[in-house]
Order: structure tokens, then C-alpha cells, then sequence
């Protein structure tokens, strides 16, 4: 057994594990390979089947997303590290390596990122990751070479192996101890931000997550949930509300909340116009869901320390700035 698992989720996903199961299997040599199958309709597991020995499959009783898929199929697993990686995602030469290297080297760090970048265009960072993610004190996310929908070319501006402050869930390596320590993935999010939410509380602890760049994946993106699906606007907006509530201290939470708020109903009129009602219904239902599913909690001892201190969104839309360069502080 091999000190790595690398374990993909896979909900009717056939075609990409067809795609890229052969590409992973001939560039991860010294990592064992785990696929968790998500109760798929489609084919799923008669192609898994096809692999044999080479890799083992967990198949899990319902759909429970992302976030409850992964909670259940790594709860059992001796591994020292979990590598999660999505089933639409490409790998290169030796990728795993320089991610199991900052681990050992370092018992700071509890989480590393790949370089993520453009399935179709090859020479771009791809929207869910880029190289590393931050969020402002709005809980707007972002990323070293995306920010919202501007996405940059990779031109090794961002090749430094530096702190982030949130992985992608396209593909992390964590610490097994670490993920259960701080109670995994939240199943309520079932998918979308429960990745920052899991970083969030990593670094209340003290602990770093970082980027590495000598590590690349090649990410579809969209493979489970459409990007023009409503719903993924729905999760995004409940999930990133949840996870505010949890992770910002009270009193600062309630100063956010209403400016996010009025900037939520001003996204709600934008996208109606541009993406379809439904997409405004969606923001509007997730704001609802949020208020119906969070109560009032004590005081809890949180941090905001590492969020970017200004509005993304002011330094986008309003001072013009593109690039994570421009706007970094």
C-alpha cells in the first residue's frame, strides 16, 4: 500500500474515466488509485471494471455530493494523504510528486494545489483553481490568475510555490489526519465552496495550504453540473452565505451580510437579463434557503486573518483591475 491515495468521485462520469483513467494510471506509478462511485446511472462501473487490479472502487449507496460523497469514501482509508481529484481532469508527468514533496517537507503545510489550467485552451489557467485561491472580506472567491470571469494566460507569472489561502477541489493533496481533524467536507454544502469552507478551518488552526507550480492538470471543468446550470448559481450563493456564517466572527458577519445583500440583488437583476431569470430566482432561493437553514449561534473564537482587506469586487468593476498582479496586496 502506497502512503498516497489518490480517490476521484465520480457521479456519471464514464466517458471521463474512459478519457482519463489510462492517462492517470501512466503517471501515477507510486500513488494508489481509488475511484468512489457516486450511485451513477450511466456505465460508471462497467468501465471501471475494465481496470482490474490496477484500481479499486468504492461504490456508494445514494448521491451525496461532493462534499458527502468524499466524507464517506475517505473515512476508512488508511492512507497518510489524500490526493481528490475530479474525474474530468488530465494529468501530466510526474504531477503527484511535487505535491507529496511539499507535504513531506514540511509539516506546516496541510494542503497543496497543482497548477490547473484549460482543458480546451492549453495556454490559460482554468476558472476553478488557476494557481490558488483567496477570497475577500466580502466571501468573494478568487484566484492567482482568475478573477471572476477574466482568466489570464500562463506565462510562469505565477511559478512560486507560495501560501494560499484556498485549495481547489478539481485536485488537493491533504493530510488524512487534518481532513478528519477538522470534520472533513460540511455535507450540508452537498457541492460548491466546500472546499474554501474545509481551507477556512484549516487555517483557523495555524496550518498553510499551498501552490505548487512544478505540479500541472489539465481540468474540463463543469463535468458533474453544467456552468450554465441555475442550480450551480443556487449552491454557489447558499454555500458561500453558510460559509460566512461559519467561518467570520459575529459581529463582522452581520456588517457583510448586509452589504452582500444589496450586491446580491443587484447580481440577481444582472444575471436575469444576461443568463435567465431562472438564474436570478436562483440567487434569491439560495439567500432563503440560507436564512431558513442557519440560526443564531454563540460568539465563536474565528479568524479573518488572510482574506484580501479590500471588495474584489470594487477593484474589478469599478477600478478596471484584471489581473490577481494588479490587485494583490
Amino acid at each position: 500500500m502506497s502512503k498516497t491515495a489518490v480517490v476521484i468521485l465520480n457521479f456519471n462520469g464514464a466517458h471521463f474515466l474512459q478519457q482519463f483513467l489510462p492517462i492517470l494510471l501512466q503517471h501515477t506509478p507510486n500513488c494508489d488509485v481509488i475511484v468512489a462511485d457516486n450511485k451513477s446511472t450511466d456505465n460508471s462501473l462497467q468501465i471501471l471494471a475494465q481496470f482490474d487490479q490496477r484500481i479499486s472502487t468504492i461504490s456508494l449507496e445514494s448521491n451525496f455530493g461532493y462534499a458527502g460523497g468524499y466524507n464517506q469514501a475517505l473515512a476508512d482509508l488508511p492512507h497518510d494523504y489524500f490526493i481528490l481529484l475530479n474525474s474530468d481532469v488530465e494529468v501530466t508527468s510526474n504531477w503527484s510528486e511535487g505535491l507529496i514533496q511539499m507535504l513531506d517537507q514540511d509539516q506546516s503545510v496541510a494542503a497543496v494545489q497543482p497548477k490547473i489550467k484549460d482543458y480546451f485552451n492549453r495556454s490559460k489557467f482554468e476558472y476553478a483553481g488557476a494557481a490558488g485561491g483567496f477570497i475577500d472580506k466580502l466571501g468573494f472567491p478568487y484566484c492567482r490568475g482568475r478573477i471572476f470571469e477574466s482568466i489570464e494566460e500562463d506565462t510562469g507569472q505565477y511559478d512560486d510555490p507560495t501560501e494560499i489561502f484556498w485549495a481547489s477541489g478539481a485536485c488537493f493533496i491533504i493530510r488524512s489526519k487534518v481532513f478528519k481533524d477538522v470534520g472533513g467536507f460540511d455535507p450540508s454544502f452537498f457541492a460548491h465552496m466546500e472546499e474554501i469552507d474545509l481551507c477556512w478551518r484549516i487555517n483557523n488552526r495555524g496550518l498553510k495550504i499551498k501552490f505548487q507550480p512544478k505540479s500541472t492538470i489539465f481540468h474540463v471543468g463543469g463535468g458533474t453540473l453544467n456552468k450554465q446550470s441555475s442550480r450551480k448559481t443556487y449552491l454557489n450563493i447558499r454555500n458561500n452565505l453558510s460559509m460566512l456564517y461559519k467561518n467570520l466572527p459575529r459581529k463582522y458577519f452581520y456588517l457583510v451580510i448586509v452589504i452582500r445583500l444589496f450586491l446580491d440583488l443587484l447580481a440577481a437583476i444582472k444575471v436575469s437579463f444576461t443568463n435567465g431569470t431562472s438564474h436570478g430566482l436562483a440567487i434569491g432561493k439560495g439567500w432563503l434557503d440560507f436564512i431558513g437553514s442557519n440560526k443564531i449561534q454563540d460568539e465563536k473564537n474565528l479568524v479573518n486573518g488572510g482574506l484580501y482587506p479590500f471588495s474584489i469586487v470594487w477593484s474589478y468593476y469599478l477600478k478596471k483591475l484584471k489581473t490577481f498582479d494588479s490587485v494583490k496586496y
